[in-house]
């Protein structure tokens, strides 16, 4: 197995490293050569990549791939190997054998926190999410197209080591924002790297989510990592009157339950099924700042 994962930030990292010991090769690509830098004293290869131009190593790199995670993220112009202008991804990359598209459970939109599963037609609210379900079907049509297994990981609110609610409280950035009846799902990054690989290695395709069993308002995180550390949690605030960022505002005009029974049937076990799990092995193992 000769592993590409395109954008190896918070996500595409922990899979990389995911799939270190078994892959012949793990690369990763970043825009920046100090973030490159960073990936190869984890003990990955790491080539610059700015989501337009492939230099002629990363082209190598392209050409000996079996496996392929995208991780970048969609523009208005659509996705940065599915571009009309781009080299077809199948002579870009000859050898593929499967692909992982990272989408976002936002394709679903607003469903007024009732469940919602792979089958639930999309209906994106946010301009990100229209992208991100324009992707989805370029991904899956190029799947259909050369016989290959494409799987699309739909995404909660990724979190973990480094990037937690342990960590806003301690930084002091931490808010207890009430929206009546608000909810969300959650993934440790951890479990969304340990699905990548377990998909992998059954050559699987199609749509899952990827995401924990317990959709929660966001002002009890808050509450149980304070609790955790044995502060006081901040107090809470009417969401109608909070001070917010237009994106920030835009999650909270979404509410579903998300559920990850498909995977789940296959025999996944998510390591980190809710959010007291996860937030109490953060803190018991002293590695929530990362």
């Amino acid at each position: 197995m000769n592993l590409l994962v395109l954008g190896a930030g918070y996500s595409g990292k922990a899979i990389a490293l995911q799939f270190l010991s078994e892959a012949e090769t793990v690369t990763g690509t970043t825009r920046s050569a100090e973030k490159a830098e960073v990936l190869r004293q984890r003990g990955l290869n790491a080539e610059l990549f700015d989501g337009d131009i492939i230099s002629p190593a990363l082209a190598a790199v392209m050409a000996r791939t079996t496996h392929l995670v995208q991780s970048i993220a969609p523009g208005r112009d659509g996705d940065p190997l599915m571009r009309p202008n781009s080299r077809p991804v199948a002579a870009l990359m000859p050898n593929l054998q499967w692909v992982a598209y990272l989408s976002t459970v936002g394709v679903y939109g607003d469903h007024g926190g009732a469940w919602v599963d792979e089958d639930t037609p999309c209906k994106p609210v946010s301009a990100r999410s229209v992208e991100r379900v324009e992707a989805e079907q370029a991904w899956l049509a190029f799947g259909r197209d050369n016989s290959l297994p494409v799987s699309i990981l739909r995404l909660s609110g990724i979190y973990g080591p480094g990037r937690n609610g342990l960590c806003n409280l301690a930084d002091g950035t931490a808010r207890r924002l009430v929206k009546p009846n608000q909810v969300f799902n959650r993934i440790r990054v951890e479990d969304i790297a340990s699905a990548t690989a377990f998909l992998s290695d059954r050559s699987l395709g199609g749509i899952f989510n990827i995401t924990d069993h317990e959709p929660a308002p966001p002002q009890d995180v808050v509450a149980e990592a304070a609790r955790l550390m044995g502060v006081a949690p901040p107090p809470e605030t009417a969401f109608e009157t909070a001070e917010l960022s237009p994106m920030a505002r835009s999650f909270y005009g979404e509410n579903k339950r998300v559920s990850n029974r498909k995977i789940r049937d296959l025999g996944f076990t998510f390591g980190f099924p809710d959010y007291r799990i996860s937030l109490a092995q953060l803190w018991q193992q002293g590695i929530w700042r990362g």
